[in-house]
C-alpha cells in the first residue's frame, strides 16, 4: 500500500514555465488590477475587458511546457498514492503527467454558463460577447474569482486530512480559503514547504522543513528526501 502524498501547489510552481504571477507584482496581473479582471464586480462593470484577459492567458498556454517541478511532482506517482491541490487554473501538472490534479480555482480550457456554475464544458479557444452555453447564457471562463464560493474546498480538506506526507510549493500562503488546507493535515504529517520567499507559518503543530529555492529546486531536494522514506 503506498503511501499518501498531497502536494498543494500554486502560482509559483508554474512561474518557472513563464505564466506571470500577479502577487510579483504589486497586486497586478500583467498590468491590470486583479478585482478589474478577476471579481464579479470586474465582470459586471466591463465583461469584454475580463474575456479579453482569459483569452490571452489561454492562449499562452498554448506556448508554454511543464517544467522540471510539474515533472518531479508526476514522477512520484511511482513512489506514493499522490493527489495534487493547485491554486492554478493552467493543466501543466496533467501535461507533466499528474494523473490526479484538483484544482481549487477553476481551469482556463473549461467554460460555463453565467447561469450555472455546475454546467461546465471543455473550452480551448476564445470565449467572446455572444458565445451562449447550451442554456441560452453567455459563457465565462470556468475561473473562481476573488469573491466568489469555492466549491473544491471541502473535497480538498478531505484530501489534505489523508496526507501522510505534504508538499506545499510555490504559494504564498496568503490566498484563502487555499492557504488555510494546511491546517487540516494530521499532527504527525510531515509538511514540505518550497518557495524562494516563504511565508511564516505560525502555530503549526506539523513537522515542517522549509526549502527557500524555485520550484524545481526544491522539488529535487524534497524528491531526494522522500525516495528514501
Amino acid at each position: 500500500m503506498k503511501k499518501k502524498l498531497v502536494v498543494l501547489s500554486g502560482a509559483g510552481v508554474s512561474a518557472e514555465s513563464g505564466i506571470k504571477t500577479f502577487r510579483d507584482a504589486g497586486g497586478l496581473w500583467e498590468g491590470h488590477d486583479v478585482m478589474e479582471v478577476a471579481s464579479p464586480e470586474g465582470w459586471r462593470k466591463n465583461p469584454a475587458l475580463v474575456l479579453d484577459f482569459y483569452n490571452k492567458r489561454r492562449r499562452q498556454l498554448f506556448e508554454v511546457v511543464p517544467n522540471k517541478a510539474h515533472h518531479i511532482i508526476a514522477e512520484l506517482e511511482n513512489h506514493f498514492d499522490v493527489t495534487v491541490i493547485t491554486q492554478n487554473v493552467d493543466d501543466l501538472h496533467e501535461r507533466a503527467g499528474s494523473t490526479n490534479v484538483l484544482h481549487l480555482h477553476g481551469e482556463l480550457l473549461k467554460a460555463r454558463s453565467v447561469n450555472n456554475h455546475t454546467d461546465i464544458i471543455e473550452w480551448t479557444t476564445d470565449i467572446n460577447e455572444g458565445d451562449l452555453h447550451t442554456d441560452g447564457h453567455q459563457l465565462r471562463p470556468h475561473i473562481v474569482w476573488f469573491g466568489e464560493a469555492v466549491p473544491a474546498i471541502e473535497p480538498a480538506v478531505t484530501i489534505v486530512d489523508q496526507a501522510d506526507y505534504l508538499i506545499v510549493i510555490g504559494t504564498s500562503l496568503q490566498v484563502y480559503p487555499a492557504a488555510g488546507l494546511i491546517d487540516f493535515a494530521r499532527p504527525n504529517t510531515t509538511i514540505y514547504y518550497i518557495d524562494p520567499n516563504p511565508a511564516q507559518i505560525p502555530n503549526l503543530r506539523n513537522k515542517l522543513e522549509v526549502f527557500a529555492h524555485s520550484g524545481s529546486i526544491g522539488m529535487e531536494m524534497v524528491y531526494e528526501k522522500l525516495r528514501v522514506l
